[in-house]
C-alpha cells in the first residue's frame, strides 16, 4: 500500500510550503576583506618603516639608475610583496594624462596602475616559487623574456619566496638574470635570503626590509580603527603591536581578531580593551608579573607558586609568564645602565617599579637572574609539562639568585678570616634575599645568633673541640671524623653537599649533584658508627652554605688575589708575560714540579 498520494497536490493536510531561504545579500555589497588585505599599501607613502629603501628607489628612478633585478628580504609581513607591486606600478605608471614616466609616486588612476593593483596586468607576472620550483617553470620565463611588453613600459616578473626554487632552476635563470633584455625587470622576495645562491645575490640589488617598530605599528592600527569605526585603548594596540613582532600583516590579523572578540561599547561600536586582548592572546597581566617578580625577590616560594597557579587558571601560557619576567629584568638592567629609553611610554606603576628595581638590585644579581631565567625559558619551551617546568625554574630562581657571586664570596671569606673570628655567617634567604650582593658583606661581619632560625655558620679554620668529645664541633670536623672509615662518603659530603643545618645529632643538607638515593641513610649510619649515637639526617631543597670544596677554592683564590696585588708580585707578573701565580700546596703544582 502506498501511503502517499500519487498527486502531492491532492493531500491538503501536509503542505509545508517552500523551505525558508537565507536573505539574499545586496547586489552591490562588497565581500568582506580582512584588514591585512584591505589596508595593503597602495603607495610608497603608505609603506611604513622602510624609509631608507623608499629613498634609494626614489633616487634611482629620478637619476635613471634602475637595476634590472631587485631582491627584497625580511621577516614575514614587513611588505616585501607589496613593495614589489609598488615598484611595478612605479615603473609602468603613465599618469592620469597617459604621458607620464617612471615615478616614485604612481598615480593609481591610470590603466597600468589599476591593472597592477588588481593583479590582472598582462605584463606583470607574479609567480609563487613555493609551488613552481622546477627548471621547467624557469624555462617558461626564459622563453617569454625575449618578447617585448604588450602594453606596459617594462615586463616585470615578481617571484615570491624565491629561495624555494631548486638548484637547477637557479642555474637555469643565471644567464638571463645577468643579461636580461632592457624591457625586463625581475623582482624577487624571500624570507630566507641565506638559501639564495650567492651567484643570484650578486646579480641583484638587495633591499633588507626592517622589522616595523612598535610605535609605527600602533599608529597604523589606530588609523585602521578610525576608518573601521572601532574604539581601541592605546594599551590594547600596544599589546597587539608587541605580539606582532615587527610584522604589519601579523599585527593587522591580530587586530582583526581582537575586533571580532571585542564587546560593543556604549556608542554601539566595538570597543577593544587591553584586558580582552591579553585574554585573547594568553598574555600575562603586567601587574601580576610585577607582583610575581617581587615575590621572587622576597624569596616567598608559596606566594610564587600561588601566583603562577592563578595565571595558569586564567589561561596564561607558562612561556608567556617567563617572557614577561625576562622583559622586566631586561628593563631594570638597561635602566640601571643609564638607558631609560622606552620607560616614558610605560604605565606609571610599571615605570616606578622598574626604577625601584634598578636602584635596588646590583648588576651581578640582575645578570644572574637573567641567566637563570633564560635557562628556565628553554626548559619550559621544551618540557612535556610546561607548568611544572615553570614552577621548578622559578623556585631555582628564588634559591640560586640569593647566592653570592665568586668575587663576593671571596671577599666574605677574606674579611671573616682577617677579623680573626675563625668563622663567618651567611644568613638564609628571607625577605629581600636576592636584593643586593653587598648585603652579604654587611651580614658577614654581624655576630651569629645561637637560636633557630639562626644564621648558618661554617668554619674558615678549625675551632676548639666542643664540650662533648663524641660530637664533631662543626660540619668540616664531622666530615674529617668519618673520612678514615668512609672515604667515599666523606669526599661526597666535602664536594657535593651544601650545609643547611648542623646541630648534633641533627644534620640537614642540600645535595648539589646527583648522588645515591639513600645517601642520607648512609651518612646517618656512618655518623652513628663514629659517634655512637643515632643521627637525624635529611636532604632538603632549602638554600644552604657553599660546599666545603667551594669554600676552600674561594679562600685560595682570595689569597692568591691578595698576593698578586702586592707591588712586587704585580711587577713580576707584568715583567714576565704569561707567568701565573700558583699555590705551593696545590697538588697540580706539586705534580708539575
Amino acid at each position: 500500500m502506498n501511503d502517499s498520494p500519487d498527486n502531492p497536490g491532492d493531500d491538503p493536510g501536509f503542505d509545508l510550503g517552500e523551505p525558508p531561504r537565507p536573505p539574499a545579500a545586496a547586489p552591490d555589497a562588497p565581500a568582506y576583506r580582512v584588514l591585512a588585505r584591505a589596508y595593503r599599501p597602495q603607495t610608497f607613502g603608505e609603506l611604513i618603516g622602510q624609509e631608507a629603501m623608499v629613498r634609494t628607489l626614489a633616487n634611482a628612478i629620478k637619476r635613471e639608475r634602475l637595476p634590472h633585478a631587485f631582491l627584497m628580504t625580511g621577516v614575514r609581513g614587513v611588505g616585501k610583496t607589496s613593495t614589489a607591486r609598488l615598484i611595478a606600478k612605479a615603473l609602468n605608471c603613465v599618469g592620469p594624462d597617459g604621458q607620464g614616466g617612471p615615478t616614485i609616486d604612481p598615480c593609481g588612476v591610470c590603466e597600468p596602475c589599476k591593472a597592477i593593483a588588481e593583479g590582472r596586468h598582462i605584463d606583470v607576472i607574479e609567480m609563487d616559487a613555493a609551488s613552481h620550483t622546477g627548471v621547467d617553470d624557469v624555462r617558461e620565463i626564459i622563453e617569454a623574456v625575449r618578447y617585448s611588453a604588450v602594453s606596459a613600459r617594462f615586463k616585470i616578473y615578481i617571484i615570491d619566496e624565491v629561495h624555494m626554487l631548486s638548484r637547477n632552476a637557479f642555474n637555469a635563470l643565471l644567464k638571463t638574470l645577468e643579461e636580461p633584455p632592457e624591457h625586463v625587470k625581475f623582482l624577487f622576495a624571500t624570507t630566507e635570503v641565506n638559501k639564495v645562491p650567492i651567484t643570484v645575490l650578486s646579480r641583484c640589488q638587495r633591499f633588507d626590509l626592517r622589522r616595523i617598530p612598535v610605535e609605527l605599528l600602533v599608529d597604523n592600527f589606530r588609523m585602521i580603527c578610525g576608518k573601521e569605526g572601532v574604539v581601541a585603548d592605546d594599551d590594547a594596540l600596544r599589546l597587539i603591536a608587541t605580539a606582532a613582532e615587527g610584522s604589519a600583516r601579523d599585527g593587522q590579523s591580530i587586530l582583526d581578531q581582537a575586533i571580532a572578540h571585542a564587546a560593543v561599547g556604549e556608542n554601539g561600536r566595538p570597543y577593544v580593551q587591553a584586558d580582552q586582548v591579553r585574554e585573547m592572546l594568553g598574555l600575562s597581566d603586567r601587574g601580576a608579573t610585577r607582583r610575581l617578580f617581587d615575590q621572587i625577590l622576597d624569596g616567598d616560594a608559596p606566594a610564587v607558586l600561588a601566583t603562577l597557579a592563578d595565571q595558569e587558571a586564567l589561561g596564561v601560557e607558562p612561556v608567556a609568564t617567563v617572557n614577561a619576567l625576562l622583559d622586566l629584568i631586561h628593563a631594570a638592567t638597561t635602566a640601571k645602565a643609564g638607558r631609560g629609553a622606552g620607560l616614558d611610554r610605560m604605565p606609571e606603576a610599571e615605570r616606578g617599579a622598574i626604577a625601584g628595581w634598578a636602584e635596588q638590585l646590583s648588576f651581578p644579581v640582575l645578570h644572574r637572574l637573567w641567566q637563570l631565567l633564560l635557562k628556565g625559558h628553554a626548559e619550559v619551551a621544551a618540557a612535556a609539562r610546561p607548568h611544572a617546568a615553570c614552577e621548578m625554574a622559578l623556585l631555582r630562581l628564588i634559591h640560586a639568585s640569593a647566592m653570592p657571586d665568586p668575587a663576593e664570596l671571596a671577599r666574605i671569606i677574606r674579611d671573616g678570616a682577617g677579623g680573626g673570628q675563625g668563622s663567618l655567617t651567611m644568613p638564609a634567604p628571607s625577605h629581600g634575599a636576592a636584593v643586593n650582593g653587598s648585603e652579604h658583606q654587611q651580614q658577614a661581619s654581624a655576630p651569629a645568633a645561637p637560636a633557630e632560625p639562626a644564621p648558618k655558620t661554617f668554619s674558615a679554620a678549625p675551632e676548639a673541640a666542643p664540650a662533648a668529645p663524641a660530637m664533631p664541633a662543626d660540619f668540616a670536623a664531622m666530615v674529617d671524623a668519618i673520612r678514615p672509615r668512609h672515604a667515599r662518603l666523606a669526599a661526597e659530603l666535602h664536594d657535593y653537599v651544601s650545609l643547611v643545618r648542623y646541630a648534633p645529632p641533627e644534620l640537614a643538607f642540600r645535595i648539589l649533584q646527583p648522588l645515591d638515593a639513600d645517601f642520607p641513610r648512609q651518612v646517618a649510619a656512618a655518623l652513628r658508627e663514629v659517634t655512637g649515637e643515632p643521627w637525624d639526617v635529611r636532604s632538603t631543597d632549602a638554600p644552604g652554605q657553599p660546599s666545603l670544596r667551594e669554600q676552600e677554592q674561594a679562600e685560595k683564590e682570595a689569597r692568591l688575589a691578595l698576593i698578586s696585588a702586592t707591588p712586587i708580585v704585580a711587577a713580576a707578573l707584568e715583567a714576565f708575560p704569561g707567568a701565573r701565580l700558583v699555590d705551593p700546596d696545590d697538588e697540580q703544582y706539586r705534580s708539575e714540579g
